[in-house]
């Protein structure tokens, strides 16, 4: 029912007499910018922007108003004016974490709350709350070690026993190596316990601390209430956290009594069992006593942690090893051990983020969109993990509309053309028809896009998707090419899986739309103005290039739309490779404002299936910008090299670096692969490098396994092809570079690579010998 009143004329004439601007003159100018839509702002997005900034407004009032208080890395070097990472605030109303949005999850397969852990150590046990810092106070009075301030330290990722990040700190006087990680429950009625470790050996006696702090990377956390009974601390009711042995001596503080930071040594009055703050700033510590040049100590501490989500869908939870849930995933050997260590370090990403639902982050992003749920699906496939994704796709009707949207975000277009792609994929990779109910939801899914496209003849987006609201911060709502790409290619998965199941006539249909589909993009694309054709396709039909471009080139990856011109697309790719690269990666200047990984793997690929050799270097730059652990935020700083948007650690990036090595060994065309096209030249002429190997991976036409190896008694190199084909073995074309060119059609190939010369030089498929 409509409401009687006038709002709009009565918020606009209280705003005029209040002195303030009609907040919908605003908008309305705003609009201008944009193509008319049915969804302006996504509610969604709104809700999580609200909250984000809330935070953002409690921070302006704690942070900058406490500088002598320990703050978190992030802050300490926002801060400081005299880092490189300092921001003025003088017209900022929210302050958040701008440069260096870093962290690393911890957990097992199957969790759904991962503990986090900072640049410096620093760990947040729980989703969105408090931390846990390990500091040293020497016993003269002098300074601290608080790793927070410390410019200097290695951190690392080690994988041999789960997921384990180890922090070392050195000064004149100390070594300190602090360790996280996750153990599994005991019992079926226990939880998973985050463990704690520290280790210190110090040339001055002290203590060794255990710090509770009100902030994570986010900025304040609140805690109301510090508990220490029988040896354990409870920080708002939650915990217990319990130690290895018991304290020295506990400390705790509130707001107005000032950070427990400085009274570390204060033992003038004996500790209250528990402390609480009406600020919600409460501060507290476990101290250790550590003796001068004594031997190595080391404390432990342990919390329960729990496997299942707040917000959860499912009644139970069950973690696995991570041995079980590595099995069968592709190995990756290569003279490259950083490379190595990434793609081992992202598969790992990728399966601790997808335990019912998928989650493109641990901590700012751990929530629900198809757009990286199917990409990060596809990474997944690719390793092998049919059961996995099935059942994660089987979840996915549960967010279809009864029209068929699958909405994750409302007024977005793309989703339902990403999830009958990635269906189409997983049948296709499995060999198995899903079930006859996901296929039901599937069918109004294309149903969906043929209904929503728009019809205005003479118009450059007829028969295109409607304007729309753009997550990947491509622009202002816009008739994006991104949602067409993915609705044809939609519609193309569609065809072959109601074919696959003898469904004609519907497969029939399927083709038809895509057809016509087809036919409205390629008019489209033909009535641009011959200044931007001359450059690639832009983000829409009514933008001029730009590094919204970006979007348009899922039409070459990972889609292969060569129905639409693949000139057209490595037209797009220079223009990118030219305009939009900083430091080697690309550079998205809508809203990121940074550089991304996943974005600048995406044009590798591209590169890559062109034959252009400018993808390694996309690769090296990609991988130099990774994190100690092996973590790429959504976007990175161009001067801090941290994180400077979305989610410290991007489940989506992670995703891309996987199938980008797999490019290497493994390329995909509509009716052949490709073998070895990206491998890089000068692994085979590393003498130490005898084994390159990648696999097994799963192709449309069953797993293969790519191998590699030098020949001890004449050097030359020979190529294995290990396949479980599904039917007949596709037709291979081995391209690698350096050697000659071999074409196969046999079901079984171990090849002697003959090496290509020609005047006395090495030809490979990217250079030319004059």
């Amino acid at each position: 029912m409509k409401s009687w009143l006038p709002w709009r004329y009565l918020v606009s004439r209280i705003a005029r007499r209040q002195g303030f601007l009609d907040p919908f003159t605003v908008m309305a100018r705003l609009r201008q910018f944009s193509q008319p839509s049915e969804v302006q702002e996504p509610i969604e997005l709104i809700r999580a922007g609200a909250a984000f900034h809330a935070r953002g407004l409690v921070n302006t009032k704690v942070l900058q108003n406490n500088l002598d208080w320990v703050w978190p890395y992030w802050a300490t070097r926002q801060f400081d004016p005299s880092d490189a990472s300092f921001l003025p605030r003088a017209f900022s109303i929210t302050h958040v974490n701008l440069t260096h949005r870093n962290w690393t999850a911890l957990g097992l397969p199957g969790m759904e709350v991962y503990p986090i852990v900072d640049p410096r150590g620093m760990i947040t046990p729980l989703l969105d709350a408090w931390s846990l810092d390990w500091w040293f106070a020497p016993a003269d009075g002098s300074a601290p070690t608080l790793p927070s301030q410390c410019i200097n330290a290695e951190q690392r990722l080690e994988l041999e026993d789960g997921l384990r990040v180890v922090t070392s700190l050195r000064t004149d006087h100390l070594r300190l190596v602090t360790s996280a990680w996750v153990t599994a429950a005991a019992t079926a009625s226990d939880q998973p316990t985050l463990q704690l470790q520290a280790s210190i050996e110090s040339d001055v006696p002290g203590v060794l601390a255990l710090a509770v702090r009100p902030a994570n990377p986010e900025g304040v956390s609140f805690i109301d209430s510090l508990g220490f009974t029988d040896g354990e601390i409870h920080v708002n009711k939650d915990g217990p956290i319990r130690f290895d042995r018991s304290p020295t001596h506990w400390a705790a503080s509130t707001y107005a009594h000032g950070d427990i930071a400085h009274h570390l040594h204060d033992r003038s009055t004996p500790p209250a069992a528990e402390v609480t703050c009406r600020a919600g700033l409460a501060t507290g510590a476990a101290l250790f006593e550590v003796a001068a040049r004594g031997a190595k100590q080391t404390v432990t501490a342990s919390m329960p942690v729990p496997a299942r989500g707040p917000d959860s869908r499912q009644t139970t939870v069950t973690t696995r090893s991570w041995p079980d849930a590595l099995a069968g995933t592709p190995t990756f050997t290569a003279p490259d051990s950083h490379w190595q260590f990434l793609h081992d370090a992202a598969t790992r990403t990728l399966l601790l983020l997808s335990p019912h639902d998928i989650y493109p982050g641990p901590y700012t992003y751990r929530r629900f969109w198809f757009r990286d749920a199917c990409l990060i699906l596809n990474a997944l496939v690719a390793a092998n993990q049919f059961k996995l994704a099935r059942e994660l796709l089987a979840a996915f009707p549960e967010r279809q509309k009864r029209d068929g949207y699958f909405h994750s975000q409302e007024g977005e277009w793309d989703a339902n053309g990403q999830i009958l792609w990635i269906a189409d994929k997983i049948e296709r990779a499995d060999g198995k028809l899903l079930s006859t109910s996901l296929w039901k939801a599937l069918s109004k899914g294309a149903q969906w896009i043929t209904q929503k496209r728009v019809q205005e003849i003479g118009a450059r987006h007829d028969g295109l998707l409607p304007p729309g609201f753009s997550a990947e911060h491509l622009g202002p709502n816009d008739f994006y090419y991104w949602d067409d790409f993915w609705g044809l290619a939609g519609l193309r998965a569609a065809a072959r899986m109601a074919q696959r199941r003898g469904e004609n006539e519907d497969s029939q249909r399927w083709h038809r739309e895509a057809n016509q589909f087809s036919h409205a993009i390629r008019e489209s694309l033909k009535a641009l103005p011959a200044s931007v054709t001359a450059q690639g396709v832009p983000a829409s039909p009514y933008r001029r290039m730009d590094s919204g471009a970006i979007g348009s080139m899922v039409a070459d990856y990972p889609l292969q739309l060569d129905e639409l011109g693949p000139e057209r697309f490595q037209k797009t790719a220079d223009w990118l490779a030219q305009h939009c690269l900083h430091e080697g990666g690309f550079f998205q200047d809508m809203i990121h404002s940074g550089i991304n990984a996943y974005l600048t793997l995406d044009l590798a690929q591209t590169l890559l299936r062109a034959g252009d050799s400018r993808y390694l270097d996309l690769m090296d730059a990609v991988a130099t910008a990774a994190s100690p652990t092996g973590q790429w935020p959504e976007a990175i700083h161009p001067r801090t090299g941290g994180g400077c948007m979305g989610d410290g650690q991007h489940a989506w990036a992670a995703a891309e670096w996987i199938l980008m090595i797999r490019a290497l060994f493994v390329r995909e065309e509509a009716n052949h692969l490709v073998i070895g096209a990206g491998l890089p030249e000068h692994w085979f002429n590393d003498p130490e490098c005898n084994t390159i190997h990648y696999g097994p991976t799963a192709t449309s036409w069953g797993p293969i396994t790519v191998h590699v190896e030098r020949r001890s008694h004449d050097d030359r190199w020979v190529l294995r092809i290990e396949a479980h084909w599904h039917g007949y073995a596709p037709h291979l074309e081995i391209r690698i570079p350096g050697f000659q060119p071999v074409d196969t059609d046999a079901a079984s190939y171990d090849i002697v690579l003959e090496p290509v010369q020609a005047e006395g030089c090495l030809i490979d498929r990217f250079t030319q010998c004059e």
